[in-house]
């Protein structure tokens, strides 16, 4: 008799163990990021607003949201996003940016804030000093 117990508890351990490995694919930076849209809160430009009408991030301004199959919108731009370096940088590629990929380090990936920064080559003066950006998300 308690054979035909074991045999039932075995099959409903096995469905346990694949269920949660299922849910063990994704990372929490992946459950957070994808989680919820993200508002943009502050745009920055060598510290400065660069948000406004005509200003280099202007495209970015308005929500990201950032899908499960890694594509997305970012503000005005749609395009396909990625993890690199151990998910410690967020990668963007949209053929409407400026450059077809940007790099970003995440500074901060909680519930409430994503916080990326970069730096992006200065399109007016090539040249001169690479821009350094810096761009803050408030989940929706």
């Amino acid at each position: 008799m308690n054979r035909f117990l074991l045999i039932p508890l075995i099959v409903a351990g096995l469905f346990f163990m694949a269920a949660c490995s299922k849910d063990d694919e994704t990372s929490d930076r992946f459950n957070l990021l994808t989680g919820s849209a993200w508002l943009s809160d502050s745009l920055l430009i060598n510290g400065e607003d660069a948000s406004g009408p005509g200003q280099l991030l202007e495209n970015f301004r308005g929500t990201a949201h950032f899908r499960e199959d890694y594509t997305g919108t970012f503000g005005n731009y749609e395009g396909t996003w990625s993890f690199a370096q151990n998910e410690t940088e967020l990668v963007i590629r949209s053929d409407s940016l400026p450059i077809p990929m940007l790099s970003t380090k995440i500074q901060e990936l909680t519930q409430q804030s994503l916080k990326v920064t970069t730096s992006f080559p200065d399109l007016q003066n090539p040249t001169g000093p690479a821009l350094q950006i810096r761009l803050t998300f408030k989940a929706e």
